[in-house]
Formats: structure tokens, C-alpha cells, sequence
């Protein structure tokens, strides 16, 4: 038991033996009350690790009482402080204030009352350097940089700037000058060494998209897969539900909504914008965007789309552009020209991207206002998939089956072509909870905490997912009347990791829940078609065991958010593909014929 847990549950007996306290007394003044009482204030002061914090300086709003300072551990007194309401103020450098009231009833009957608060850490900094690309890179002065309406710094006569006293969190940081485009940068809590986060940033370059230079295309998200579904309406379920089709957790700028129908770009036209925009037929009004290799697999652009409050006669005009980061001057190249859609019904357009093969490219889908005034026009995406050729309808990628992935829906184009991931922890956990209809701000909201969701791909080859229980993100079987099969999946997820020592150790914390078996398997695609089911080196599961076709069955009903080293770890060795790319798919499979759903609970995948 720690020292504030002592403290709380046995009072200041131990602690405190030889410190005398002040008895109470009777005050000369009279009053309607009667005479004023006077006690003690103690208790102790820790960090949010629960670490006694020493040389905290402790003051009230009483100027009778005594000052305390927390001793080495955080443990303080204060003596004469008049029984009633009072502020206690506990401030101590590098850590955030913190004031807490305190009411007569917080005194015991001994007199003694116990405040026991956390301070957080709060020494952290942003600091970097500002430059003037449209002046040689001169630092520029005079931009102001924030993370909040109370928390900036303006950059000096020599392009610096520092923003102090934070807590060690993720941080949005907002760069603005007069003249100048506004530029948003994120910082997470990693990039902080010693207490230091570094930013330094080019203002001042020329736009390529709209709001973005090329600094802002080097850093756009990446499009890893070869498709990307929008919408909530359910056709072809569960390949096109709601609970699968995450394109609105790309990066959207402008204007657009989540609809039925589809992530929908929209005309910005506020009264505002129709006064303010003016008819642009060269760069996008509002519009999607990401950074995309381009191979033989993976060549044509399929954009399935329709439209919302436009005909034949005052169609909507959108189109497709790519930046070449490469070239010396790179630009937007609007690949087919300015195209034009009235239907409701949904089309498909194939974009041949064959010059860019063995490129990385930014990828821009947006519209254009070709009106000035009041111009309302909505561009409904419906897909946006890669393949080697075009495609229509609503059927999976075409290609080549991957060997021994029977109905997988995986194609070896789909391996080849998928870009290894950058990042190495991913969560289930949503900070935000939603439905059917509104679930847009929880899904955007996966787009700060690398969630599964939005960083990997996901297969509902025949069945949806849960996405918001508490625990984390939930892949299950069908129920009743399925067929038992541990060689298709339910469902899937999967990414592609350049597999290195230091980078090649895979570890899933899951749970399932009701007195039924999970099955599942974690499966090593390599790029010329190897398949290999991979097994646990170790697992924390209260069961679990080797099952048919290189599954793993378990039982293991513990977990939460809130306690999360009672889930499950799977722990599985990836050495035997040091220097390769490997596409790692974690699937959920129908293992028994039990009537009921069986389901696998996604909390935390790492690779480290």
C-alpha cells in the first residue's frame, strides 16, 4: 500500500507521530456563531504516478495559518487554519497549480481535515524556428503559434518561438501570419525528448493544393490499401455496412458530410464563401487527399461516385489531381481533365495513373465551383480502389486469389501493392461512442489515437463488426446455422510492416466473452504468396490451445479500458521475415458449431 493510501485509510497516526497539533480554541470575538475553531490541514501531494512530490509549497486564503512546503514524501502540514471554506493552492515549478476549496465539514472531529492532491507534470515545451519560404528561408517574424486560445508564442525577430509549462500530452499546433497560409501541425506526446518537443516550419511556400504547400504534401497520410468505402447505406452486406466503410477517416478538407449514400464532397457556400470564393476551375474547392505508391498491381484509380443536387443541365465538376513530390517544381496535374457528373444513380470512373508506376504520389479526388454566387453541389464517393484495372459495381477487388487463402477476397495484387505501415501501436478503443447515425466525429476521432480502424484494413468477408463496446473494437462469426470453417474468416484485418530485429515481435491483447471458445489465427502473407500461420510463442489467456488449420481457440473473459493488463496477450515471434515486407491479416473464424456468435475483441496490437 503506498503512502497516500496509508494516509487515507489510517489518518496521520504513523506518519506524523511527534508533530503536535494545534488544540482548539476559543476566539475573543463574538459572533452570531459563536467562537471560531482552528485545526489542521495535512495530507500529501503526488504526481499522477502516485510519486510523493517533495517542495511543494502549500498556501490558503486564511492569513492567520501557517505556509507549508512537502517534505520527501509530499507529506505537509498547516497549523491555526480557521475551521470554515477555504482555497488551498499547491504550486510547485515544472508541475500545473492546482486549488482545491475545502468546507468545514472537511474537519474531522480532532479538527483535522486531509487534502491529498495530484499535480501533473507541466515542464514540457514546444519550441522551434519559423522561416519565410517565398524569402530564401529568412526567418520570419511576427507568426503567431498556438495550441489553444490562452497557450501561444509569437515568433522573434530571428523566426523562434516556445510555448512552456505543458503537460506531456498530444498537442495541435496552429501556425498563422498575416498574408501567409495558415498551417496546422500535429505533435504526439513521443515526440517529446526530455521534455522537448522541436517544430521547426516553412511558412510562405506556394500552394499545390488549396491550404497546402509542398512541406504540408511531404507529411499527407498515407493511402496503404487498395480500397476505401464510404456511406452507411448497407448494400451488399456487410461488405458495404455502415460498421466496415471508414473512408471518412482520410484527410477531407473543405467541405463534405457523411451521408447514406456515401463521404460527401460539398461546394463551400456559406453566405461568407459566396461572396469570398470565387469560380476556380484549376484548384479545388473542397477535396480528399493522400500520399499513394503506384505499381503495376495497382495502376487504375476506380472513383465510384454519384451526385446530389445537380442535372444534365448544372451538373457537378470534379476531377482528380497528382503531385509528383519528385519533380524540381512540383505541381497539380489534373489527370482527364475537368469532369462532370449529374446522376443519381452511382457510376464508376477508372483514372489510368500508368505514368506515375514506381512513384509515391499525392492523390487529391475534389470538386470545383464553377459558379460564382449561391453554387450548391454535392459529389458522393462512394469507393476509391486500386487495382490493375478499372472496376464497376460493388464487387471485391479483382486479381489473382493469394494460394491457400480460400475466399479470402485477398488477391496477391492486393499484397504486392500494399504499402508497409509507418506506425507500430494500434488501439480498439474509441474515444468516442456512436451508432448508425452518428458515428462520423467517433470515427474521425481514430484518426488521433491510431485506431485499428483507421490504420489497417478491414475484410467483413461475411460478417460485421462491433466498433464501439467499451473494451475496444470487436471482429466476431455468425451465429446460429453457420458451417463450422477455420480455413475462411469471418472477417479480417490487415497491414503490411517492413519486418526488422527491433521490429519483429507482434503482440495482440484481446478478450471474448460468454463460455464459448473464440477462434482465430494471425496469418504471414509474403510478397511472392508464402502463407504461414503463425503461432503464439506465449499467451497470457485463462485457456486456450492449438486448433485446426493453424488456429488458435481461447476463452478469456477479462479487460477493459480501465483495467487493461487483465486482457489476454498473444505474443508471436516474426524473426523468420527479418528484411522482408510481410502483410500480417489477424482473422475471426466459425470453430465450432456452438449456435451463438463467437467473438474476438481487438484492444491493442503492437510490433516492436
Amino acid at each position: 500500500m503506498n503512502l497516500k493510501k496509508v494516509l487515507k485509510t489510517m489518518g496521520l497516526a504513523t506518519l506524523l507521530t511527534g508533530m503536535a497539533f494545534v488544540s482548539p480554541s476559543c476566539s475573543d470575538d463574538k459572533n452570531d456563531e459563536g467562537p471560531v475553531q482552528y485545526g489542521t490541514l495535512t495530507g500529501q501531494v503526488t504526481d499522477e504516478f502516485e510519486t510523493p512530490i517533495e517542495g511543494v509549497s502549500v498556501t490558503t486564503d486564511d492569513p492567520g495559518a501557517t505556509t507549508a512546503t512537502t517534505n520527501s514524501q509530499g507529506v505537509y502540514k498547516i497549523e491555526n487554519l480557521s475551521v470554515g471554506s477555504h482555497i488551498v493552492t499547491f504550486t510547485k515549478d515544472d508541475y500545473q497549480s492546482v486549488s482545491v476549496t475545502i468546507v468545514a465539514d472537511k474537519f474531522n472531529n480532532d479538527l483535522i481535515a486531509m487534502v491529498n492532491p495530484n499535480l501533473a507534470y507541466a515542464a514540457a515545451k514546444i519550441r522551434g524556428t519559423v522561416v519565410d519560404s517565398s524569402n530564401g528561408g529568412a526567418p520570419l517574424a511576427g507568426a503567431t503559434v498556438s495550441i489553444s486560445e490562452s497557450q501561444k508564442a509569437v515568433t522573434a525577430a530571428d523566426g523562434t518561438y516556445e510555448i512552456g509549462n505543458l503537460p506531456l500530452a498530444d498537442y495541435t499546433v496552429t501556425y498563422e501570419k498575416e498574408g501567409y497560409a495558415t498551417i496546422v501541425k500535429k505533435i504526439k506526446v513521443d515526440q517529446f525528448v526530455d521534455g522537448v518537443a522541436v517544430m521547426d516550419l516553412a511558412m510562405g511556400g506556394t500552394e499545390i493544393l488549396r491550404g497546402l504547400t509542398i512541406d504540408d504534401l511531404r507529411e499527407a497520410e498515407k493511402w496503404y490499401y487498395n480500397e476505401y468505402r464510404g456511406g452507411r447505406a448497407a448494400e451488399h452486406y456487410p461488405h458495404w455496412d455502415w460498421a466496415c466503410n471508414y473512408m471518412c477517416t482520410l484527410d477531407f478538407r473543405g467541405d463534405w458530410d457523411e451521408q447514406n449514400e456515401g463521404t460527401t464532397l460539398r461546394i463551400r457556400n456559406s453566405k461568407d464563401d459566396q461572396k469570398n470564393n470565387p469560380v476556380d476551375m484549376e484548384v479545388f474547392d473542397s477535396f480528399v487527399f493522400g500520399s499513394k505508391l503506384i505499381t503495376a498491381d495497382n495502376k487504375v484509380m476506380t472513383v465510384q461516385a454519384r451526385t446530389h443536387n445537380a442535372s444534365d443541365d448544372a451538373p457537378a465538376y470534379w476531377g482528380v489531381q497528382v503531385v509528383d513530390l519528385s519533380d524540381a517544381d512540383p505541381k497539380a496535374k489534373l489527370i482527364g481533365g475537368v469532369r462532370t457528373l449529374a446522376s443519381e444513380p452511382y457510376q464508376s470512373f477508372a483514372i489510368d495513373l500508368s505514368e506515375y508506376i514506381d512513384k509515391e504520389v499525392i492523390i487529391a479526388i475534389g470538386t470545383f465551383r464553377q459558379q460564382e454566387g449561391d453554387y450548391w453541389k454535392q459529389f458522393v464517393l462512394r469507393r476509391i480502389a486500386f487495382a490493375k484495372e478499372g472496376i464497376d459495381g460493388w464487387e471485391w477487388l479483382p486479381g489473382t486469389e493469394v494460394p491457400g487463402l480460400d475466399d479470402w477476397k485477398m488477391t496477391m495484387e492486393m499484397v504486392r501493392s500494399t504499402m508497409p505501415h509507418t506506425k507500430s501501436v494500434f488501439t480498439g478503443i474509441s474515444p468516442e461512442s456512436g451508432n448508425r447515425d452518428s458515428y462520423v466525429n467517433a470515427y474521425r476521432s481514430w484518426r488521433a489515437v491510431d485506431h485499428v480502424a483507421a490504420e489497417w484494413s478491414f475484410m467483413p468477408v461475411k460478417k460485421d463488426p462491433e466498433v464501439f463496446p467499451s473494451e475496444g473494437y470487436l471482429i466476431k462469426t455468425r451465429g446460429s446455422g453457420t458451417p463450422v470453417n477455420t480455413v475462411t474468416p469471418e472477417s479480417y484485418f490487415y497491414a503490411k510492416f517492413s519486418i526488422a530485429a527491433g521490429h519483429n515481435q507482434f503482440t495482440l491483447k484481446t478478450r471474448n466473452f460468454g463460455s464459448n471458445y473464440t477462434f482465430f489465427k494471425l496469418t504471414a502473407i509474403q510478397n511472392d504468396g508464402t502463407v504461414t500461420h503463425l503461432q503464439p510463442i506465449s499467451n497470457t489467456a485463462q485457456e486456450a490451445a492449438a486448433a485446426p488449420d493453424g488456429c488458435w481457440k481461447f476463452k478469456h473473459d477479462s479487460g477493459s479500458a480501465g483495467d487493461p493488463d487483465a486482457y489476454a496477450s498473444f505474443v508471436y515471434d516474426l524473426s523468420q521475415f527479418d528484411g522482408q515486407d510481410v502483410v500480417l491479416a489477424i482473422g475471426v473464424f466459425k470453430g465450432e458449431d456452438n449456435g451463438d456468435e463467437s467473438k474476438l475483441l481487438l484492444y491493442n496490437m503492437t510490433i516492436n
